[in-house]
């Protein structure tokens, strides 16, 4: 089968789509045929480096977020059946033709999204949902700034909080405003114009994908008691002298959440909106994509 995978650490140049062996799933394990994979950040700085600060060995075989369909069931594995649709994260393999995933990472495709829209909701929606509810514990009629709510995960992220009840304020570009607003937003920022921290004020969760400048600034917006949780940064000692909490969310895949998560899109609540969609081949476009960090939406790559 065809697959991405890298042999060492670098830029593009170091990307090689090849054949490998097709894998077999063992226990426990599931055996999918991908039809699109999500592209993420977290794939180009695995192969600039960061595989080997998160304990991966080389090879390493690219792509984390995958939608397809069971190809094959390991011994003990219930609940699924060949030839169902699926959707989920994985520890690795997603840029290829068939992956395999625990059994326990994967749910049903929510019946409305096709496998091009579904490959772009997992991780992006764990991570808000994970950021805004189990480290935030953002309640309904609660007050939240998200800073770059035009992202790939400040996009769902808007949409989450508005369907759990928060106010949201939302922070991005003049020429994203109208995009933003769509999402459900109660309340716009150009950043580009003003300081937010001027604007926004008493905030009881912020949700930060922007890091940096932003990420220190955005303390100033929290009320006392508040939290800000980034997906970028890591708090030091800023908390404290705020009176506010902080963390930093690193997803993990959980099936509950993702059923959840689910619901919400078959309800209509949740919307991904798709950028850019490249053919496996031309993987080394949709990394470049993804690391100029200019696209509104999501880069996903069609397999069938």
């Amino acid at each position: 089968m065809k697959a991405v995978i890298i042999n060492e650490y670098g830029d593009n140049a170091v990307v090689r789509y090849t054949d490998v062996d097709r894998p077999e799933p063992n226990a426990s394990e599931v055996l999918v045929k991908v039809h699109a994979a999500g592209v993420n950040p977290v794939d180009w700085k695995i192969r600039s480096g960061a595989g080997q600060r998160m304990g991966m060995t080389l090879p390493i075989h690219l792509g984390g977020e995958i939608a397809g369909a069971v190809e094959k069931l390991g011994d003990g594995v219930e609940g699924f059946a060949e030839g169902e649709a699926v959707y989920g994260i994985i520890n690795a393999g997603g840029f290829a033709e068939y992956a395999i995933a625990k059994a326990t990472d994967l749910v049903g495709k929510p019946a409305n999204i096709d496998f091009i829209h579904a490959a772009g909701v997992p991780l992006g929606a764990l991570t808000a949902w994970q950021a805004m509810f189990d480290l935030a514990k953002l309640a309904g009629g609660q007050r939240l700034l998200i800073t770059n709510s035009s992202g790939g995960v400040g996009s769902l992220a808007v949409q989450i909080a508005k369907a759990k009840g928060a106010h949201v304020t939302a922070m991005a570009s003049s020429r994203n405003e109208q995009y933003v607003r769509s999402l459900g937003a109660d309340a716009f920022i150009d950043y580009t114009n003003q300081h937010f921290e001027n604007v926004a004020r008493d905030m009881d969760v912020v949700f930060d994908t922007v890091g940096g400048d932003t990420f220190q600034r955005a303390f100033r917006v929290l009320k006392k008691g508040g939290f800000l949780v980034t997906a970028v940064s890591f708090p030091k000692d800023e908390a404290q002298q705020y009176g506010v909490g902080a963390a930093r969310v690193l997803c993990k895949s959980n099936a509950a959440q993702l059923a959840s998560i689910s619901q919400l899109v078959e309800a209509g609540k949740l919307n991904i909106n798709v950028a850019t969609v490249l053919p496996l081949p031309e993987v080394k476009q949709a990394l470049a994509l993804s690391e100029e960090g200019r696209t509104r939406g999501k880069i996903v790559l069609q397999i069938v």
